[in-house]
């Protein structure tokens, strides 16, 4: 089981905001010894939004999904969540009991617009939103939260302590990598293909360095990621595969 990210609106695709939510996922789920699988960016439009949906819901992986939910016209995901279930949105009872008590905490009128938040596709189950009540609300395995990390953080966070704690280091992967010098990816990339086929579920990662002021100059970070009972011996071989190529370890991570 695989987890995966939607993160939903038009102000992160046109950059008038930044996302965070992929730095703090990817953080919640490393805590766990769990890993993002993939992550996908959406804007508010509603055909492309139940396209995506169905997709992700034919597929086995947990997927959270952040923004959107709301009740002004911008807001999709309610509607498209229910199209790509092919089921009604309806209004969930103790969805608008939560926002009703929101309301009145904060001194403000319960309109029809506000109770809109409360109409859900026909099943949902709700996700408990401890910052304003206010909640997100589930479909199997996909969850759909705020697009407020103030609210979606602990509501993810919260999933994955009640629902998916069996998972934690399932599966999980370990990591060594080197810093070299005076190689290119080129020359390394038969060293890279040998470990593979020689280390079954082990992978190569290469990011290499580039200086502005100093073309032609090479600097790589390389690594080995995969199970940890291969881990150490497939990073031996790298290090002396780059030996063997003349290259120069300058640093070990």
């Amino acid at each position: 089981m695989a987890f995966g990210l939607i993160v939903i609106g038009d102000e992160i695709l046109s950059g008038k905001r930044q996302d965070k939510h992929f730095a703090k996922v990817v953080e919640l789920l490393a805590a766990r010894g769990l890993k993002l699988a993939w992550a996908r960016y959406l804007g508010d439009e509603h055909a492309r939004l139940v396209e995506h949906l169905r997709q992700t819901r034919a597929g086995e992986d947990v997927v959270f999904s952040c923004g959107g939910i709301g009740a002004t016209p911008d807001d999709h995901t309610r509607q498209a969540s229910a199209e790509a279930w092919g089921v009604p949105l309806v209004s969930h009872p103790q969805a608008c009991a939560r926002i009703a008590e929101h309301m009145a905490e904060i001194g403000q009128p319960l309109t029809p617009e506000r109770l809109r938040m409360g109409e859900l596709p026909a099943g949902a189950a709700l996700i408990a939103n401890p910052y304003n009540r206010i909640p997100g609300f589930s479909l199997g395995r996909h969850h759909f939260v705020p697009g407020f990390p103030v609210m979606a953080w602990p509501m993810i966070e919260g999933l994955l302590d009640s629902q998916y704690r069996h998972l934690f280091g399932v599966g999980g992967e370990a990591e060594r990598g080197l810093l070299v010098s005076g190689l290119n990816e080129g020359t390394l990339t038969p060293l890279f293909d040998a470990l593979e086929r020689e280390f079954e579920g082990v992978r190569i990662w290469s990011l290499p360095r580039i200086d502005p002021e100093q073309r032609f100059h090479y600097e790589i970070d390389l690594g080995v990621r995969g199970p940890a009972d291969r881990l150490e011996a497939a990073f031996a071989r790298l290090r002396a595969g780059v030996l063997a190529l003349g290259g120069t370890l300058t640093d070990q991570t």
